[in-house]
């Protein structure tokens, strides 16, 4: 599904990514960890077309979209979610989810006059499926509430319906877990569980090593904007490389 060849990111002098190259494969769930400033989320920018690579090549789905602008990756079924969810504060969870889908009628103003069936019958058909996936979040409850009422576990899990929206093939999912409620951490793993059984493909930045052993068949690990390995999550955890990585060998040094 995804296929990352030596891809490079500069920032003037500083070298954030550094000739990394992984593949995703269809159908799984897979980690992306690393401590701060390895690079994680300059690797998801890259992909998800928010900038372009210095060097190297992406390939989703077959197709290469190396340097496509992210509108455009969008509509070949490539979504990518942020850690601090952003939704329209002052609009509904619900009228969140009806803006996602692209080249609506309603968007161009002479059908709202010469087409104003056809536009009603899209808006019903968008509303449906997002009831559809508020119900499936457990979100139904709050469709009519401002997106800046809700608490930030919801508004995570808004995040991930509105990437349900536009249908995806894969998600890229930046640190669901952060800040989250244990109560509601549990939903959200849940429901991506549920979504990767369904055969959505997601790539998952978490620095919560519980939720990455519980949904991730493999984990990549970066450090210093290289990938340090890849793995299982239970190889991943015991690497010592990795123990280095994260704790800068005080692990080692407390045996």
């Amino acid at each position: 599904m995804l296929k990352v060849v030596d891809l490079a990111k500069d920032f003037g002098g500083l070298r954030a990514v550094d000739g990394v190259s992984f593949e995703v494969r269809e159908g799984t769930i897979t980690g992306l960890i690393g401590p701060n400033g390895a690079g994680k989320t300059t690797m998801f920018n890259i992909v998800a077309g928010h900038f372009p690579p210095t060097a190297g090549r992406v390939q989703f789905d077959g197709h290469d979209i190396t340097g496509m602008p992210s509108y455009k990756s969008f509509a070949r079924g490539l979504v990518r979610t942020f850690q601090i969810p952003r939704p329209f504060a002052e609009m509904t969870v619900l009228e969140n989810l009806m803006t996602v889908p692209q080249d609506q009628l309603g968007e161009r103003f002479w059908n709202n006059w010469f087409r104003l069936g056809a536009v009603r019958a899209e808006e019903r058909e968008h509303r449906d499926r997002a009831v559809d996936i508020l119900t499936f979040l457990n979100l139904v409850h709050l469709g009519e509430e401002a997106a800046k009422n809700i608490s930030g576990g919801q508004l995570k899990l808004l995040e991930l319906g509105r990437a349900l929206m536009s249908d995806p093939k894969m998600i890229l999912l930046d640190e669901p877990g952060a800040g989250i409620n244990p109560t509601l951490l549990g939903e959200i793993v849940e429901k991506i569980a549920e979504l990767g059984r369904r055969g959505i493909t997601f790539v998952i930045i978490e620095h919560n090593m519980d939720l990455v052993m519980t949904l991730c068949e493999r984990v990549l690990v970066m450090a210093e904007g290289k990938l340090l390995m890849e793995g299982s999550a239970e190889e991943v955890r015991n690497d010592e490389r990795v123990l280095e990585a994260f704790l800068g060998g005080v692990a080692q040094e407390a045996d």
